[in-house]
């Protein structure tokens, strides 16, 4: 269906915009919070097929590994607004401190690794 895993992560861009303004206009217009929480279900689907394609790529896998997390916090935290009195705030801090400490170990781990063997090629 799509030529390549760009056009793929575009349409998990749009996806994840279509959420977000949901959201945003939640407080204006109620009947988006179900259109909102039900967007959640497409958007991360999308991202966790994109790290699942990405997967033999490792600073794709750990990049995209930090997108799912920062979707499911994002969701965690909109679904804490729309129905629990903002409550849910300190699980979806869980999920956004669990991207970082992905993208840290990549950064601090990995990133150097490729970096040296880049340089043993030259």
């Amino acid at each position: 269906m799509f030529k390549n895993i760009r056009e793929y992560e575009n349409l998990h861009i749009a996806l994840w915009l279509v959420k977000d303004t949901c959201w945003c206009i939640s407080d204006e217009f109620q009947f988006m919070k179900i259109p909102g929480v039900l967007m959640i279900i497409p958007t991360l689907f999308v991202a966790l097929h994109i790290t699942w394609r990405s997967r033999k790529e490792l600073s794709d896998l750990f990049h995209n590994t930090a997108v799912c997390l920062w979707i499911s916090a994002n969701a965690t935290w909109m679904i804490g607004e729309f129905f629990y009195n903002d409550t849910t705030r300190p699980i979806a801090m869980f999920f956004f401190i669990a991207g970082l400490v992905v993208v840290g170990i990549y950064y601090a781990v990995h990133f150097p690794k490729k970096q040296a063997a880049i340089k043993e090629q030259h």
